[in-house]
């Protein structure tokens, strides 16, 4: 099965994160990235950047753009992994991202894919 494990966080998160030290937790995200890698589990991830976001709602048909990333919540959205395993695996590497300590990750399953 795959899941994605949705990272979010918000400007204390990345504070904290930079004083213990980017390069730390960039490393770290390697390190499980090669594991899992190595382990045929990884399927995809990457980070996620605010710059050039938008919010896009539809009202009466005409669509409504607003600037940035905010969709109502404290937390943004900052990268994600895709990981082939089952859920108590997936739980498993959600707890070791180095964000977890300080953010919500939210593991969702995938859908059967989208016909074509």
């Amino acid at each position: 099965m795959k899941y994605m494990l949705l990272i979010y966080g918000n400007d204390e998160t990345w504070g904290t994160l930079h004083e213990q030290g980017i390069d730390q937790v960039m490393e770290q995200h390697g390190k499980l990235t090669e594991e899992l890698r190595a382990s045929g589990e990884f399927v995809d991830g990457l980070g996620l950047t605010v710059a050039n976001a938008r919010v896009v709602r539809v009202q009466d048909g005409v669509p409504a753009v607003t600037d940035g990333p905010f969709t109502e919540a404290k937390e943004v959205l900052a990268g994600y992994y895709i990981v082939d395993c089952d859920l108590e695996r997936a739980t498993e590497i959600a707890a070791r991202l180095p964000e977890a300590p300080y953010s919500p990750i939210e593991i969702r399953e995938f859908t059967a894919p989208m016909p074509e």
